[in-house]
């Protein structure tokens, strides 16, 4: 497999930090968002990097409140001395990525189309996100039906309730497919942890993820068993000493198996909201939950 790239928009190279914060999937619990953000304003070091892997947005009772808490957190790292804006990362999940593409549903190239990809984005919890913003998914479906000028002027109002809740179309523009952290030894660069929201594909190179960094929770699962080599033996996926994820289908985290980290405890879904400290080199070091 490929290594990732050194330097790239579409993803967060965390170089130089002692130790990394990841947080789980938030799914819109404004309050598990914040009792964890609690336990981790005594926990956040200076030399620490914090990391969101994704799925802000969700099936949750506060979308919008959870987006309101993570920015309010963010503000209150940044303004420690030392800390710096790329020391905050948030990562792509499913949820942003469906409200992504409803902002684009004016380019489907039919109504049957649009309505079949809003029936879908509906079948997997997309509802409360567009409450959230002020529309529904009965209004999606019947503006999907229309022609693209109709479906313009919708993508059009709900982007402009997104842009009226402070803050939040800078951080959803903004978001990251996956983060890594490279690293040092004394021979140089050594293997890294890999963050993702949701999946990989493991018969894909890095670069060639696409979707699946949010979708491919079954390849995860096969990634994280690692690479069988010559000798009978296994090492992890890519050159990384250890996956880590922040959604699964069970959330039934936080769980080791193989080479990877599941931090899903189900928070949204009435558990749980978990964070994990990693050392650089992928060892677990703290395990908290709110």
């Amino acid at each position: 497999m490929s290594s990732p790239p050194a330097e790239s928009d579409r993803f967060a190279r965390l170089s130089g930090g002692r130790r990394v914060w990841a947080v789980a999937a938030v799914r819109g619990d404004r309050a598990c968002l914040a009792g964890l953000h609690s336990a981790l304003e005594s926990r956040v070091w200076l030399g620490d990097r914090l990391l969101y892997l994704g799925n802000i947005l969700g099936v949750g009772p506060d979308v919008a409140g959870a987006v309101d808490e993570l920015l309010l957190f963010r503000r209150a790292v940044l303004a420690r001395p030392g800390f710096e804006p790329q020391d905050i990362v948030v990562l792509r999940g499913a949820q942003e990525e469906m409200l992504h593409q409803l902002l684009r549903l004016h380019f489907a190239p039919g109504p049957a189309t649009a309505v079949e990809a809003v029936r879908w984005m509906a079948d997997h919890g997309v509802a409360p996100t567009l409450a959230a913003y002020g529309t529904t998914v009965a209004e999606a479906l019947r503006v999907a039906a229309q022609g693209p000028v109709e479906r313009a002027r919708w993508t059009t109002a709900l982007m402009a309730a997104i842009r009226a809740r402070p803050g939040h179309e800078p951080l959803l523009t903004t978001l990251k497919r996956a983060a890594y952290t490279v690293p040092r030894d004394l021979a140089g660069e050594a293997p890294g942890t890999l963050f993702v929201a949701a999946g990989l594909d493991p018969m894909r190179p890095f670069e060639a993820q696409g979707d699946a960094f949010w979708w491919n929770d079954a390849g995860f699962e096969r990634a994280a068993e690692g690479v069988a080599t010559e000798d009978g033996a296994r090492r992890p996926w890519g050159g990384f000493a250890r996956l880590v994820r922040g959604f699964s289908r069970r959330a039934d985290g936080p769980q080791e198996h193989g080479f990877a980290v599941t931090l899903d405890a189900g928070s949204g879904l009435g558990g749980r909201l978990v964070a994990a400290c990693f050392a650089p080199g992928g060892e677990l070091l703290e395990v908290v939950e709110a």
